[in-house]
């Protein structure tokens, strides 16, 4: 199997740029929540799809049958939050409470997810019609396509938390971990093969001045 080419960025940035058409005059804090939110709720309801349809297509009647997506770590979207629902209702009002409901409706038919997910899109500050434009854009970006694996969930998040501290005028390192310092971390901490070296920064301080 080919290795995930992690330094391909195009689908990330695909997702970030029809993210940005919520933003408006909102803060980068304030709409990283809802961003965040969203992404997830697509990712999971991509894969919750592909394996409804895959059942679906095999004919037993095991498409509703929440442990066959368990069995293979897949969340299970309740009818109510599925990506359709949401999608229909991009360009209404309700949009945000219809979000809100499909996010607490995931939270009770998967309990590791409970009291995790933002639950603020109907808030009246929270411009609807920005909020249904990102959804009709997000609906024509299929995550699945890009691979199953939860590493795609983490490239986009790490992408666009990188994104959000630029325009907070941070440095990526101020605003969450890099993959490359967690991966150093982790090979020092559980090296496999080699050397691991200790550098005493005194020692280096006094090379430097000398």
């Amino acid at each position: 199997m080919a290795e995930t080419n992690t330094s391909n960025i195009g689908f990330e940035k695909q997702i970030w740029d029809a993210a940005c058409v919520l933003r408006g005059n909102m803060d980068a804090s304030e709409y990283k929540s809802v961003v965040l939110g969203l992404i997830f709720l697509k990712y999971i309801s991509d894969r919750f799809e592909a394996k409804y349809n895959e059942l679906a297509a095999e004919g037993d009647g095991f498409e509703e049958d929440k442990d066959e997506y368990t069995a293979e770590n897949i969340f299970f979207v309740p009818e109510s939050a599925r990506w359709s629902v949401i999608s229909a209702a991009a360009h209404t009002p309700e949009v945000g409470a219809v979000i809100d409901e499909a996010m607490r409706s995931i939270e009770k038919e998967n309990k590791r997810l409970k009291d995790i997910l933002p639950k603020n899109f109907a808030r009246p500050e929270l411009d609807k019609r920005r909020l249904g434009d990102v959804v009709d854009l997000f609906t024509n970006i299929q995550m699945i396509e890009h691979g199953s694996s939860k590493d795609i969930l983490g490239r986009t998040y790490e992408y666009c938390l990188s994104k959000f501290a630029e325009q907070e005028g941070k440095l990526a390192g101020e605003f969450y971990t890099p993959a490359c310092v967690v991966r150093t971390l982790v090979e020092v901490l559980q090296p496999y093969n080699g050397r691991v070296y200790e550098i005493k920064t005194q020692n280096l301080i006094q090379s430097t001045a000398a």
